[in-house]
């Protein structure tokens, strides 16, 4: 008898990226044949993202796709858009199932017993209320460099533009036995840097008794075999003088920060509800460059937000250059239904937003062409990921260089060595020449 056959799209951040991996392995465990999303198969699971308009959009043309490659496969939609959106998303041609954030351990379970005679099944459940921390994990994953683990769920901040605390529910915090026996056994396998991720890490731990974010940071330190911890994405109101005194003796954590910014203009900030000011934000920048000088630090800044000035823009463009980020994820205003800012006066016209995105890009090119010619000619370690082509590798530095070398005699994959790092060969990435032992 043949294997069913099962697909998945991810579409969003890297906790959706998670939540597949560890529903793919739950089919797998079932006898599931794991296939590419642009095969045929007899299931496809589309993990949704809803973080703006087009996310939504890109998700319903997932599920027409794939009701072509298989007019009589069994169509499941997970995620943020199937949670806060599941009448719609029940209405989408072609769903069979949706079934948002919530128990999607159950998920095997739910696709086998559903009969299409019944029509939609719409199995969302109400995440408001919920203070469960979901155990899923991941116990056999592809990659053997960087392990991504899940420490967190659900947000309480409620931003006016942001429909995730709706979608992800109440801080829920992973257990500290269960994220330490996952980093063990990932140990074991062979895996020498971790991510720690959720909806918002610097939470973590307020939902339990006697830990928090430095606290299990410090426990996974102690860990053998694991070389790298490195944070998805933080806050700055979290570097705290006493943060700062906690992590500069932790010489196994990243010196990559993505901190969250969002506005680089006071105004902004305090409409968009986030609870800091820009002031606040440099101090914080100015503390963990004090501990990590070689530091990169990573940003999202939103543009277009209702009741952005063209001088807000420019404050916000100023202060960009001011931190000197190595990168800025910017992308325009997408009002959310739902969300307080939605209904704010002053919507900016999408043209307006479209062309500010493109000029905070532009920024973000010439900065992080300048962090990178900044370390030409020095010396880094590189935590080697792949070979791109014969005997060429592609890997990071503790601060999120991409960096690549040759080796010819030697498959250097999940391999950390001494390099010198060269001239810059594209976008984001330098070349560079091996410059020491293995480690």
């Amino acid at each position: 008898m043949c294997k069913k056959k099962i697909a998945f799209a991810t579409l969003g951040c890297k906790v959706n990226l998670y939540d597949t991996e560890a529903i793919s392995e739950l089919f797998s465990q079932k006898g599931y044949e794991i296939t590419d999303f642009d095969k045929t198969a007899d299931i496809y699971f589309i993990n949704t993202c809803t973080v703006t308009n087009f996310s939504n959009k890109k998700s319903r043309q997932l599920i027409r796709q794939a009701r072509k490659k298989n007019p009589s496969a069994i169509i499941a939609a997970g995620g943020c858009y199937a949670q806060t959106s599941a009448d719609e998303v029940a209405s989408i041609e072609g769903i069979n199932i949706v079934v948002g954030t919530k128990n999607r351990g159950k998920i095997v379970e739910i696709i086998e017993n559903y009969s299409k005679n019944n029509g939609v099944l719409n199995a969302v459940d109400e995440i408001m209320g919920e203070r469960y921390f979901e155990p899923l994990k991941i116990t056999d994953l592809k990659d053997r460099t960087r392990a991504f683990i899940k420490i967190q769920e659900g947000c309480d901040r409620f931003c006016s533009y942001c429909i995730i605390p709706y979608a992800r529910g109440p801080v829920r915090s992973r257990q500290p036995n269960e994220i330490l026996s996952e980093v063990e056994r990932l140990s074991q396998n062979g895996f020498k840097e971790i991510v720690l991720t959720g909806i918002h890490i610097a939470s973590y731990g307020k939902d339990l008794k006697n830990i928090d974010l430095i606290k299990i940071i410090k426990l996974i330190h102690g860990i053998g075999g694991i070389n790298r911890i490195r944070l998805s994405s933080v806050e700055p109101l979290i570097v705290t003088d006493e943060f700062i005194k906690e992590i500069q003796s932790l010489d196994k954590l990243c010196e990559h920060f993505h901190l969250s910014l969002q506005s680089g203009c006071d105004k902004i900030l305090k409409k968009m509800n986030r609870r800091y000011n820009t002031q606040q934000y440099e101090q914080a920048v100015k503390k963990l460059r004090s501990v990590f000088p070689d530091a990169a630090f990573t940003t999202d800044i939103i543009t277009g937000f209702p009741g952005e000035s063209e001088d807000d823009f420019k404050q916000s463009l100023s202060f960009a250059k001011k931190i000197g980020f190595a990168k800025i994820h910017s992308f325009p205003y997408s009002p959310k239904k739902g969300t307080p800012a939605a209904s704010f006066p002053y919507q900016i016209p999408n043209e307006i937003k479209s062309e500010r995105s493109r000029r905070m890009i532009e920024l973000s090119d010439r900065l992080n062409k300048e962090f990178l010619k900044s370390f030409e000619g020095r010396e880094a370690e590189v935590l080697f990921e792949r070979q791109i082509q014969d005997g060429i590798f592609e890997g990071h530095t503790s601060n999120y260089i991409k960096v690549r070398a040759e080796s010819k005699s030697k498959n250097i994959i999940n391999k950390t060595l001494k390099v010198k790092i060269g001239n810059i060969t594209d976008k984001e990435t330098v070349n560079a020449k091996i410059a020491g032992n293995l480690f």
